[in-house]
């Protein structure tokens, strides 16, 4: 197992951003290099700890997506070496971690498709029988899966801030009608192939979010990552209908097992506030965390 990369420190390339995972360097005036590190973030908090491999993982997982969606939207891919860009000290800092991607317009908007009812989408139902402005049928119960996917997207927010609900309204008048009609159009196309194909490898894709930018040309191209644990929620069919039966959120790839830990723990009697810094992950927390992430991409891509 090579080190665990809580904070990559590239020195040959121009540091553009650091966001909750990944550190984004500028290569020239025209790509990215993206460096996803071992960080993990929870209820919009960084974790002191990272998870060894994770970054890696993550990586393989979005090349892996991205070459299976390629014929619905255009990606960020450039095709060229992470390694060719950085000096030959820092490769082990990017290798197998990074993708050279085009640099493009991010849309402010976070493109969430959900197929099922869970986390704030399940609360806001509980509340208003409608996610987003979407109006959903009576009776739906936590993690119980939607007639048809929604499309319930969200303002992208500062790190450290929470990420918002919005409506489809809101999203027109961000980006026009046009624009919103195709980021909806595709997020949905998107979600039902990969959901469809996950689950031939018994794995649920509850729901995920895409992140899209405009090319030199105007042209809408899926960008970040795609379809990753860290961006949608991932149960295994194991388990899947036990939790739902009892109403309880289903076992998953994604960092639920972090959170429901953050959620039990206790400093000075009192329940973690959710804000930073955030508490110490114990080592076995640590490993289980790791280890679901490499049992999702295993998953995934077994022949």
């Amino acid at each position: 197992m090579t080190q665990a990369l809580h904070t990559s420190a590239l020195t040959s390339l121009p540091l553009l951003a650091r966001g909750k995972v990944r550190d984004n360097y500028a290569v020239g005036k025209d790509r990215l290099l993206m460096v996803a590190s071992d960080r993990l973030s929870a209820f919009d908090v960084i974790l002191g700890e990272p998870i060894p491999g994770k970054g890696a993982l993550l990586t393989q997982m979005a090349l892996f997506w991205f070459g299976r969606l390629g014929h619905i939207c255009p990606n960020h891919l450039t095709g060229e070496a992470p390694e060719s860009v950085v000096t030959a000290e820092e490769i082990p800092q990017v290798r197998d971690r990074s993708m050279l991607v085009k640099r493009l317009k991010p849309i402010p908007v976070e493109a969430v498709v959900r197929g099922y009812l869970a986390g704030s989408g399940w609360k806001e139902y509980q509340d208003s029988q409608a996610v987003c402005g979407v109006p959903l049928p009576a009776g739906l119960k936590n993690a119980g899966k939607l007639p048809e996917p929604i499309f319930t997207p969200a303002a992208k927010a500062d790190v450290g801030e929470h990420d918002e609900n919005i409506s489809y309204e809101q999203v027109v008048k961000v980006v026009g009608p046009e624009l919103a009609a195709q980021i909806k159009k595709i997020s949905i196309q998107i979600y039902q192939e990969a959901a469809a194909f996950a689950l031939t490898k018994g794995i649920i894709i509850a729901d995920t979010k895409f992140e899209f930018g405009l090319d030199e040309n105007g042209t809408l191209t899926l960008m970040d990552e795609v379809l990753t644990p860290d961006s949608s929620r991932y149960w295994p069919i194991e388990g899947y209908e036990a939790a739902y039966a009892l109403g309880a959120n289903p076992p998953s790839y994604d960092k639920q097992f972090v959170r429901d830990w953050l959620e039990a723990v206790r400093i000075n009697g009192k329940p973690w506030d959710k804000t930073p810094p955030a508490p110490h992950l114990p080592p076995d927390v640590i490993g289980k965390t790791a280890a679901k992430y490499r049992e999702a991409l295993e998953r995934l891509t077994a022949a």
